[in-house]
């Protein structure tokens, strides 16, 4: 009887944490900066693409010998 108990605070949890997750978040960077790096996101970092803005910039960084010369740029711009 214990389980479903469990079962039912795990899913409420869960679903609370997703929708906190789905407010939208504020981004750094132009527009441009973005259509620069957006496909070297999706190619290298998708696994991290929802963890936010620095877990993806140091994806970048750890790929940066792969990236586009656009984002490399980017990064370089920025002191990365």
């Amino acid at each position: 009887m214990r389980a479903p108990l469990v079962l039912t605070a795990l899913v409420v949890a869960l679903m609370s944490t997703t929708a906190s997750a789905q407010q939208p978040q504020q981004r750094s960077g132009t527009k441009q900066e973005h259509d620069a790096c957006s496909r070297d996101v999706a190619r290298h970092c998708r696994h991290v693409i929802d963890q936010g803005d620095l877990v993806i910039l140091s994806c970048l960084q750890q790929n940066r010998q792969r990236l586009t010369k656009a984002c490399a740029q980017v990064l370089i711009n920025h002191g990365q």
